[in-house]
């Protein structure tokens, strides 16, 4: 069986004197999930604002997408994510990356290390944190981290934990991924350190069944179940029309990639509600992903994004 739709909202900020109205009202909106990123650019702090969205509302979960492991010790940030876990009684989607913006390490002056430093920092950073949550005390002896008998991070009811998100664009962060995550990001490979003309090439609809493959493998090979993990999308374009053509031909021209291309990746949504619904129906089937989530920015968008696709998908 499938896993159901899922539908996820990207903020980076809200306006100070409405943020409270404008959580509430995604939660009405039937949408499951609040994220927020993790960079230096003009965007709220991650923990500020999930803690704060938690308290404020009442079903929706809550999530990073992603903390950035080089910015935050795994014994603060399991501390930090199993708080809001219990703030928000148990909504918390945990998200946790290797780090790709250079800009970001650039601006504070941290090393940029290369990709394979980072991965195996964060795959000893979640062997920590998943500790940190489920035992007493914790030790912990690796090439990038030394914890030596650190307090569980919270008295998390038995059995409750943030569920954990690693989303990535190469073999071997998605093969992480397999090992480790309950919910795995379907995303570009970001090696560069930035956005490039290449990014959405990558997430064209062939690319995307490699990397499910190299996640589904990863898991198997771990003694885990590949139809147990939740396979999610980060939306960047969300176009609602009848007539999808020409915003399609302008995001080839800009990505260099097809117009069929454009039409199925997970990068775009653009045509008609009912378009939107058969082509993630299609791509459940054909990938398994079905929680997609989408950025925020547009209020009106997100009303009728909720009308034409979440109300009629989620749950389904």
């Amino acid at each position: 069986m499938p896993h159901p739709f899922r539908f996820g909202v990207q903020l980076a900020a809200l306006p100070a004197d409405a943020w409270v109205q404008r959580l509430r009202h995604i939660e009405e909106l039937g949408y499951s999930s609040v994220f927020w990123p993790d960079h230096f650019t003009d965007q709220w702090e991650p923990v500020a604002a999930l803690a704060a969205a938690a308290a404020v509302t009442e079903r929706i979960s809550v999530g990073s997408l992603v903390y950035d492991v080089d910015y935050r010790h795994p014994v603060v940030l399991a501390k930090a994510s199993a708080t809001i876990h219990l703030l928000s009684g148990g909504r918390h989607e945990f998200g946790l990356g290797a780090g790709w913006m250079e800009s970001d390490y650039v601006e504070a002056g941290m090393p940029f290390e290369r990709p394979g430093i980072r991965i195996e920092r964060l795959d000893e950073a979640l062997q920590i944190i998943r500790a940190m949550w489920t035992q007493e005390r914790t030790r912990f002896e690796g090439r990038h981290y030394t914890i030596r008998d650190v307090a569980r991070a919270a008295e998390l009811p038995d059995g409750s934990r943030p569920r954990i998100l690693v989303g990535g664009g190469g073999p071997k962060l998605l093969a992480l991924a397999g090992r480790h995550a309950d919910i795995v990001g379907i995303n570009p490979r970001m090696d560069r350190g930035r956005v490039t003309r290449k990014t959405a090439r990558d997430c064209a609809p062939e690319r995307i069944r490699q990397k499910v493959a190299w996640v589904r493998e990863a898991a198997s090979a771990a003694g885990r179940d590949p139809d147990a993990l939740e396979l999610s999308s980060l939306t960047f374009v969300v176009a609602l029309t009848d007539q999808p053509s020409g915003i399609r031909e302008e995001l080839a021209r800009q990505n260099r990639m097809s117009v069929d291309d454009v039409a199925g990746c997970p990068l775009f949504l653009t045509g008609s509600g009912a378009e939107i619904r058969d082509r993630l129906r299609a791509q459940r089937e054909e990938t398994g992903i079905s929680y997609v989530v989408i950025q925020g920015r547009d209020p009106e968008l997100l009303e009728r994004f909720a009308a034409d696709v979440v109300t009629p998908l989620a749950g389904t």
